[in-house]
């Protein structure tokens, strides 16, 4: 009588009959294979796949918490942890950080909670490195669900590496919170796809509306989702369903209106979207291209679109579903005047579960050539490394002065902030170049600051910024006793630099703190605080 055989099936057939296993698949010969062996195997395989996401995890904890605050925060940090201090009624801060300004206060109304026992820039990070780590296991589950266990590890480890996803989720922004609920949305679709409940498909409404009051551009991944199903008849959803599923979306995203008219910010909501609409470009069309795609991996890119062309027999729902997530907010901020670089961050998790398919199938078993499993492992040790040089390039401190939003911390704001707070009398007011500048202080510092650059045109600036109509006049009667320049500003605004000088110049202003940065032996002043009387 023969021997007993064990043939496991880890991964998904070249071509998608049917749905990719939960579990490995077992099967023998008519002889009874004994339970003992079968959950032996099944044990050590879960061993295997748990090992490899903790190395995977604890890889993207290191990277986002590495020198997680050595550099305080930028404008949006400061204004994002200023409404959840405001949130928190904390009074030093409440005055300078109305809770109603321009996005959702999901983020916001969840940092509040620890900020009602202390405030600091470690704590709001620390938040969103959480999430951000949430979203790396979430990735696991999302690239199992779609292409097996080695394609989840491959999600999991490209998003755990990814200088695009590591930026972000080391700051305290409201992108990254975003991000997290956005791929369970798609996560929610691809079990739907796959099972055809109808629960996951409300589930996917929860998320978006989640999504949504992390941030109201989320709103733009329901279009994706409606593209995948109109795309998509072998996944079909009943009317009730749909109706249903929108149903959910509605009655999760109401709170954010709710709030507003409960909380009496009607008229700054309604400024805010008008101002919305009517800015003026802030980037260049193809901005994306530039920042946005490469921090994303070129290699992870280039390996997504060469699965899709080698694997283009094996098409399926899934590729769908992963497309319309990328392409549609793609096309839509493209195509819209206000940029930012965080702005595609949710559609990460798909690219990288793309790329996971094309590397799951690599030939890496025995019975292979052994040319071809070395092929194999240089490519994946090749784009793991460049993943990870360029995420520790950037989680090193900024040096330059040119930075993006949303792309780093700002240097020396923190230390400026923590000198006018120690050394300024709380009713001092100062002139910074722009708002940003004007957040981080305020923040920081608890002192009034001013923007130079904010346009008295309501149509040209945000809504919750106060220009300052005449600032020669103010400083004149002593309305303004100090006059902050930073590179940062300066390089954006010349103009309003050399306007600031002038004002230096004229009301005899004497440097009283600056900051700088070291590069090297060459040492760059960033910012630099005047003094100036009347």
């Amino acid at each position: 009588m023969s021997r007993p055989r064990l043939v496991v099936v880890q991964d998904p057939p070249a071509v998608h009959v049917v749905d990719p296993p939960e579990e490995p698949i077992v099967t023998h010969d008519p002889v009874t294979l004994r339970p003992s062996l079968v959950r032996r195997h099944v044990t050590w395989a879960r061993v295997t796949i748990g090992a490899c996401l903790m190395v995977i995890v604890s890889v993207a904890t290191f990277l986002r918490l590495y020198g997680l605050d050595r550099v305080g925060f930028n404008s949006d940090e400061a204004v994002y942890a200023g409404q959840a201090a405001s949130i928190a009624h904390v009074k030093e801060l409440t005055p300078f950080f109305p809770i109603y300004r321009a996005h959702p206060l999901l983020f916001q109304a969840l940092l509040s909670v620890f900020y009602r026992f202390e405030v600091s820039d470690f704590i709001g990070r620390l938040l969103a490195v959480l999430f951000g780590l949430a979203t790396v296991v979430l990735g696991y589950s999302l690239g199992r669900a779609l292409y097996g266990r080695r394609a989840g590890l491959a999600t999991a480890a490209i998003l755990a590496l990814m200088p695009y996803h590591v930026i972000t989720s080391r700051q305290a922004l409201l992108d990254i919170t975003e991000t997290f609920f956005a791929t369970l949305a798609l996560y929610a679709l691809v079990r739907y796809g796959t099972s055809k409940k109808s629960m996951w498909l409300y589930a996917s409404g929860a998320a978006l509306g989640l999504t949504f009051l992390s941030k109201e551009t989320g709103i733009v991944l329901v279009a994706a989702a409606v593209c995948f199903l109109a795309l998509s008849p072998d996944v079909p959803a009943r009317s009730r369903d749909l109706i249903g599923s929108l149903f959910v979306f509605i009655g999760i995203t109401v709170a954010y209106p709710l709030s507003i008219a409960l909380g009496g910010a009607t008229t700054t909501g309604r400024s805010f979207f008008v101002w919305q609409l009517l800015r003026r470009p802030n980037h260049s069309l193809f901005f994306y291209f530039g920042t946005a795609l490469p921090a994303i991996g070129l290699l992870v890119i280039v390996v997504a679109l060469a699965g899709l062309v080698l694997h283009r027999r094996a098409r399926s729902w899934r590729e769908t579903l992963l497309l319309s997530w990328i392409l549609v907010p793609l096309v839509f901020f493209t195509l819209w005047p206000v940029k930012g670089f965080q702005y595609l961050l949710p559609i990460a998790p798909a690219v990288a579960a793309l790329a996971a398919r094309t590397l799951s199938r690599l030939p890496l078993r025995r019975g292979v050539p052994v040319p071809k499993i070395l092929l194999s492992a240089l490519l994946l040790t090749t784009i793991g490394g460049t993943l990870l040089v360029s995420s520790w390039s950037r989680i090193e401190p900024t040096t330059g002065t040119v930075l993006l939003a949303g792309s780093g911390g700002l240097p020396g704001g923190r230390e400026s902030g923590d000198w006018l707070r120690s050394n300024v009398a709380p009713d001092a007011r100062l002139l910074a170049l722009g708002p940003s500048m004007a957040n981080v202080l305020q923040f920081y510092g608890n002192r009034k600051v001013w923007g130079l650059s904010v346009s008295t045109n309501s149509l040209h600036r945000n809504p919750v910024y106060q220009p300052l109509p005449n600032p020669d006049v103010a400083i004149r009667r002593g309305e303004i006793q100090y006059l902050v320049w930073d590179a940062y500003s300066a390089d954006r605004s010349p103009k309003f630099a050399t306007q600031l000088l002038k004002y230096v110049n004229r009301f005899h202003g004497r440097v009283v703190h600056a900051e700088s940065v070291k590069s090297g032996n060459k040492v760059t002043p960033v910012i630099t605080i005047y003094a100036v009387r009347p």
